[in-house]
């Protein structure tokens, strides 16, 4: 490292003025501005950023819909985590934590505010019953490999991708230990992926749609630009997994939806119904 740190005695934020993604945190929580949260006609309205956390759930959804599931119908309106729409009244009034992706769930009378991404999967997988076992064992591995991307993934994006892809200054000792850590990740779930179709089985599940966001698409390159310098090709069934994964239609739609950066067929912001997915989707090239 180019410097020695040493901490005082008392921790004083210094972040403002620096990082653009360290200056929007901040070490309390609640609102920072009044700012009521749009809302539409469908029965969900979901309020994301097409992040890998944010994706989980639109992949979710836009299988459910695959399946002509109606009722599965949502809004997606865009949250700019750069300009701190996730500080504002209400979407701290759906999650006080103050992270997307957050879901109201308007079906019935009472409405229902959820949040955590693997919180909202549960909730609609278990409301429409899809993508998530019953009971036994199969039921079993699907949680824990749900709940692994929940405590695995945070060392791959908030660790390893913020050191590697966003710091403003690159240092040896954070990308050499969270590098470690996310190839150690990525060697678990091969070794899993070597034994399953799946990552719980033989069954697509929620706990595919957690995990191909992260681990498939920093495998397929489209993650922080690391595929060369974590070896990935080395993970041949994490590989084999990702690649059936993308040309699945929902993961297709799933993934551009809430995006307002890349390509143009890469950028729906907001979603209200199939066919703002489906102009953009038209753009795409035929080669991509």
């Amino acid at each position: 490292m180019s410097k020695q740190y040493t901490p005082p005695k008392v921790w004083v934020d210094n972040t403002k003025g620096g990082n653009k993604w360290a200056s929007i945190n901040r070490p309390v929580s609640g609102a920072t501005h009044a700012k009521p949260r749009p809302t539409g006609n469908n029965p969900l309205q979901l309020y994301s950023l097409g992040t890998p956390n944010g994706q989980k759930v639109t992949i979710l959804l836009e299988e459910l819909l695959a399946l002509g599931i109606k009722e599965a119908e949502y809004d997606a309106y865009l949250i700019n985590i750069g300009e701190g729409d996730q500080f504002s009244s209400g979407f701290v009034d759906v999650n006080p934590n103050s992270k997307i992706p957050a879901l109201v769930d308007n079906s019935n009378d009472d409405e229902i505010k959820v949040f955590e991404s693997a919180s909202i999967l549960v909730h609609l997988a278990e409301k429409f019953d899809q993508f998530l076992p019953k009971q036994g064992n199969e039921r079993t591995q699907t949680f824990n490999w749900l709940f692994w991307a929940q405590g695995s993934a945070p060392f791959l994006g908030g660790g390893f991708g913020h050191f590697y892809a966003y710091a403003d200054e690159k240092f040896e000792y954070p990308i050499n230990r969270f590098a470690m850590e996310a190839k150690r990740q990525l060697d678990v779930l091969d070794k899993q992926l070597a034994k399953n179709t799946y990552v719980a089985g033989e069954q697509y599940s929620i706990a595919d749609m957690a995990i191909f966001p992260w681990y498939g698409k920093l495998v397929l390159g489209a993650l922080y630009d690391a595929a060369e310098f974590l070896q990935v090709e080395s993970y041949t069934q994490i590989m084999r997994w990702a690649k059936m994964l993308e040309k699945r239609e929902a993961v297709q739609r799933g993934s551009i939806i809430n995006r307002s950066w890349g390509e143009e067929w890469e950028q729906v912001p907001e979603r209200h119904s199939k066919a703002d997915v489906d102009k953009v989707l038209k753009l795409k090239p035929s080669n991509s």
